[in-house]
């Protein structure tokens, strides 16, 4: 409902308004509708037919189809596939997308309307739907994809290929004798998708932003939670309650011990008796991602000096990290970086017991205990493809491996991906007490340079580990992430327990 203005305050003719000079103004632009902010489907388009490094061809994406569970009428969960959105910028199934590289022609195709499925399901995409959301050339029914397959391939596909990803994503058209290329596209689309755009920037923003409300939250009301299951339900119900209602990953919130299991996601256990929780969860926000993991102590302070010792040398180990995050810097470095700091830390707390940082760094001793990489690049996938590994020394891996790291090669090649500006990666170190390595790591050489009686005492904490994600900028970087971790996520905690 408007509310009444005054007749004393109101402006009734142009010439009762008078501008002095020295008036201050404060102008803000507010769009009214999507038009200004379309996804950027033709410039994605152009960037990818450049790491092509070709002037013609036809570019053939298949969208995400609708696809039942087995032995039922029940559509299993819809993801797009993150190939197809890039160029296209739309989250719906059944989508097609083709693209002209001569002409710079690209096309939607969008399903066909169905009325029996509008009055059950509601109408799928429509062609006006889509020109709004995307700044593709050309929006058209499925109905005419076929057609305009057969017509490019009769003039232009004796002399130029059709770009494909897959061999299972071959044109569906009668012609016996089409030229494919099913080799180039892939890497090509993976090395675009390396450097974001702003409207990339603003959506991965986003989805940090809706993280951070959801991690805080959480810290709000740790003190009232009894379960991991309750702390799933808490971030999980934030993210929904701002319009984000996909996660970009398997929530982790483990709890003691579980917090040494990278991957855990059972998140059914009770969190009494337990020091902290390792929470590992990001929002997703149209298609784009968040990658965030704090480490919550479950008392108002840190539960045990063993517990607070050791977030403290995770925290220097990404502090360190992030603070010499620039264009030009070799990823590989930091993480070398991060395996020294946690040497040296670890041999202050007599867990590893050599002299010599060399020796045990050598020795791979710091994989037991920091046993993944320092961190990947971020954007429609959490673990996002490019075209060289960040951590890599050879090899030709698309997604990040997750692999252990090993850190007395790192010499061998000077071939490693260099940071560049509008990059997205994480800085996610971690140390973690896991019962099955240190049993592991008894039979291996470098078990002489541990101390497992020590260690041993370190396993009901668990595990740390805090991540951020990071734009790599002109003149150094800029950290996306705002969920609270430090002496601000203890002060929440702590007022948290004093409100209720």
């Amino acid at each position: 409902m408007r509310s009444r203005i005054p007749s004393s305050m109101r402006v009734s003719r142009l010439s009762d308004v008078v501008i002095r000079s020295d008036d201050i103004c404060h102008i803000h632009l507010t769009l009214t509708d999507s038009e200004g902010d379309k996804y950027p489907a033709k410039q994605h388009a152009r960037k990818v037919a450049t790491k092509l490094g070709v002037s013609s061809g036809l570019i053939y994406l298949v969208g995400q189809p609708t696809i039942n569970w087995g032995d039922s009428d029940q559509p299993q969960p819809f993801r797009q596939r993150r190939y197809f959105y890039y160029l296209s910028g739309i989250d719906e199934p059944d989508c097609y997308l083709t693209y002209d590289i001569k002409a710079d022609l690209l096309t939607l195709y969008v399903p066909d309307f169905d009325l029996h499925r509008a009055i059950w399901l509601g109408p799928t995409l429509t062609v006006q739907e889509a020109q709004k959301q995307t700044d593709v050339d050309r929006v058209s029914f499925f109905a005419a994809l076929k057609p305009d397959l057969e017509c490019w391939a009769r003039k232009h596909n004796e002399s130029h290929p059709i770009y494909i990803l897959h061999d299972s994503q071959n044109p569906a058209i009668p012609s016996e004798h089409l030229i494919l290329d099913d080799r180039r596209l892939l890497p090509a689309m993976n090395a675009a998708r390396v450097i974001k755009d702003e409207y990339e920037l603003r959506m991965i923003r986003q989805a940090n932003h809706i993280s951070g409300l959801a991690h805080r939250k959480v810290l709000e009301d740790i003190h009232r939670m009894s379960t991991e299951a309750e702390i799933e339900s808490s971030f999980l119900a934030t993210c929904i309650s701002h319009g984000a209602k996909n996660q970009s990953y398997e929530i982790i919130a483990g709890s003691g011990p579980n917090a040494a299991v990278l991957h855990y996601v059972k998140n059914n256990e009770p969190l009494d008796g337990r020091q902290l929780v390792c929470l590992d969860a990001g929002a997703e926000w149209k298609c784009y991602a968040s990658d965030v993991t704090r480490t919550i102590p479950l008392w108002t302070d840190w539960p045990s000096e063993r517990a607070r010792n050791i977030y403290r040398v995770v925290e220097e180990m990404q502090e360190e990290c992030i603070r010499r995050i620039r264009k030009g810097v070799r990823f590989r470095d930091l993480q070398l970086l991060a395996h020294n700091i946690a040497i040296e830390g670890l041999q202050k707390l007599d867990i590893l017991t050599s002299d010599s940082p060399r020796e045990l760094y050598d020795s791979g001793a710091s994989t037991v205990f920091f046993p993944h990489g320092l961190g990947h690049h971020v954007g429609l996938e959490v673990h996002d493809v490019s075209d060289r590994p960040i951590n890599a020394l050879n090899g030709n891996h698309t997604f990040w491996s997750g692999q252990t790291f090993v850190p007395h090669v790192d010499d061998i090649s000077r071939s490693v991906p260099l940071l560049d500006e509008g990059m997205v990666v994480t800085i996610e170190p971690g140390i973690y007490f896991n019962r099955l390595a240190l049993l592991n790591a008894q039979n291996q050489p470098l078990a002489k340079y541990i101390n497992f009686d020590e260690a041993e005492k370190y396993i009901p904490i668990g595990g740390v580990r805090i991540e951020d994600d990071i734009l790599v900028t002109a003149d150094g970087y800029e950290n996306l992430t705002t969920a609270p971790k430090g002496e601000e996520m203890l002060e929440i905690i702590r007022r948290g327990i004093d409100n209720s």
